[in-house]
C-alpha cells in the first residue's frame, strides 16, 4: 500500500500524551482543558426530557432556531450587536470544527495564514491541509504582547486569512482596544479574512468585558466569529459550538459544513437553548473563574514558581527558571513523574519549540483539585 499523509509532521497532540502520562502515573490532571466539575443537573434533565419528547433526528443544517434565537440574544446582551438568525448563525460540532470548516472556506493552495504563537494546535494543521502556508508570529513571555507593525510587514498578496483567539489559550492574554483597531487597518488596507477563536470570550478577568470581533464595524464584515458552548457550559465533551459570519462568508460557510457534519445533536441543542434563557449562566461565568484563578495566585505566591498574568481563559502559566533549567516538555514530564502533577509545556503552542520555562496550568477544577494543586505545586 503506498499512502502519502496529507499531514506527515503531525502526531499525538501535547494534550494527549501528558494525559496519558498523568493517568500511567496517577498524577493530578491539571494539563488537558477541561472542567473536573459535575454538570448542572438541570442542563442534564433538560437534555433528557427532550430526547424523551422525541427529538432524536436530524436538526436544521443551520442548527435549530430556538437555538440560532438565543445566540442572537446573547450577542445582544454581551456585545449590543444584532446578527441574522437565518443568514448569519451556524451551529457546529464544538469549536474545533467551526475553525476547520472556517479555514476549509477561504484558504487555497498557496495562500498564506498568519498565526499569533503561541496558538491552539488545531489551526496549523488545518492551513497545512488546505494547501496554505502557516506564517507564525511569535508573541514572547512574560507580557505576549503583539508588535503590530512587525505583523503589517507580513501581510501581502497572498495572505488570505489572520488567525486570533481571544482571549488567548494558552497565554490567558486578552486584546485591548489599540490591539483591535490595528488588526482592522490592517484588514481595511488588504484582502484578508479574520478567523476569530472566541470560545472563551466570556471568561475575562479583573473588571474587563467581554469583547468580540462582532462589535467592530470593519472586522464584523471581514471575520468568521467562533465560539464554544462546551466552554460557556462546562460540557466539554458535548462539541456544541456556532460560528457567526456576514452571509457571504455564511453561505460558503455552510456549503462546507453540509459535508462534515451536515448538523448537530438535537436534543443538546434544545435544551441549550432553553437553559440559556437565563442570561446570568454566561454574564457570571468571568466571576466564577476570577475566583479560581485568585486562589491558585494566592495558594502558590511562596512558591518557587513565578505567575504570569492570567486575563482570560481558565489558563494560569507559571515560571519555573528558578527551580529548573530543563526544557520545558522534560521538565513537565519529570513533575508527572517524580512530583504527580501534569501540566502543559507552553513550548508545545510555537512552530519552533520555544523554551522560555514556563508551563500552563488549568484551573477549571473543582475547589479540593485547586487545594491539590496548590499542595503539590508548592513542594517542587
Amino acid at each position: 500500500m503506498n499512502l502519502q499523509s496529507k499531514l506527515p509532521h503531525v502526531g499525538t497532540t501535547i494534550f494527549s500524551k501528558m494525559s496519558a502520562l498523568a493517568q500511567q502515573h496517577g498524577a493530578l490532571n491539571l494539563a488537558q482543558g477541561f472542567p473536573d466539575y459535575e454538570t448542572d443537573p438541570y442542563l442534564i434533565e433538560l437534555v433528557n426530557r427532550y430526547m424523551k419528547d422525541g427529538f432524536n433526528q436530524y436538526a436544521f443544517m443551520s442548527g435549530v432556531l430556538p437555538l440560532r434565537e438565543r445566540i442572537a440574544e446573547k450577542v445582544w446582551n454581551t456585545h449590543q450587536v444584532r446578527v441574522d438568525i437565518q443568514d448569519e448563525i451556524t451551529v457546529t460540532a464544538g469549536g474545533t470544527q467551526a475553525i476547520f470548516t472556517a479555514i476549509a472556506t477561504v484558504v487555497e493552495k498557496g495562500d498564506e495564514v498568519l498565526i499569533f504563537e503561541p496558538a491552539y494546535d488545531c489551526y496549523a494543521p488545518t492551513v497545512e491541509l488546505f494547501g496554505g502556508r502557516v506564517v507564525p508570529v511569535a508573541l514572547l513571555a512574560p507580557d505576549f504582547s503583539i508588535d503590530w507593525e512587525y505583523v503589517k510587514s507580513l501581510v501581502n498578496e497572498k495572505t488570505k486569512l489572520i488567525i486570533i483567539n481571544n482571549p488567548n489559550n494558552p497565554t490567558g492574554k486578552r486584546l485591548g482596544k489599540e490591539d483591535i483597531n490595528a488588526l482592522a487597518a490592517i484588514v481595511t488596507s488588504s484582502h484578508t479574512f479574520v478567523l476569530s477563536d472566541e470560545v472563551y470570550e466570556h471568561i475575562v478577568f479583573d473588571g474587563h468585558q467581554p469583547y468580540s470581533l462582532l462589535a467592530h464595524p470593519i472586522l464584523r464584515e471581514r471575520s468568521f466569529v467562533i465560539a464554544s458552548f462546551g466552554k460557556l457550559l462546562h460540557v466539554t465533551g458535548w462539541k456544541v459550538g456556532y460560528c457567526i459570519a456576514p452571509p457571504v462568508l455564511t453561505k460558503e460557510f455552510r456549503k462546507i459544513h453540509q459535508y462534515t457534519v451536515f448538523s448537530v445533536h438535537t436534543a443538546v441543542q434544545m435544551a441549550i437553548a432553553e437553559y440559556l434563557e437565563n442570561p446570568e449562566i454566561y454574564l457570571s461565568l468571568g466571576d466564577f473563574f476570577e475566583e479560581k484563578r485568585n486562589y491558585l495566585i494566592e495558594g502558590i505566591q511562596s512558591s518557587k514558581f513565578t505567575v504570569l498574568p492570567s486575563q482570560g481563559t481558565y489558563f494560569l502559566n507559571i515560571d519555573y527558571a528558578a527551580i529548573s533549567d530543563e526544557p520545558e516538555l522534560l521538565f513537565a514530564e519529570r513533575l508527572i513523574v517524580e512530583k504527580k502533577i501534569a501540566l502543559i509545556p507552553i513550548s508545545a503552542f510555537y512552530t519552533e519549540n520555544l523554551n522560555q520555562h514556563i508551563l500552563r496550568v488549568c484551573f477549571a477544577k473543582k475547589a479540593e483539585t485547586l487545594v491539590q494543586a496548590v499542595d503539590l505545586l508548592n513542594n517542587i
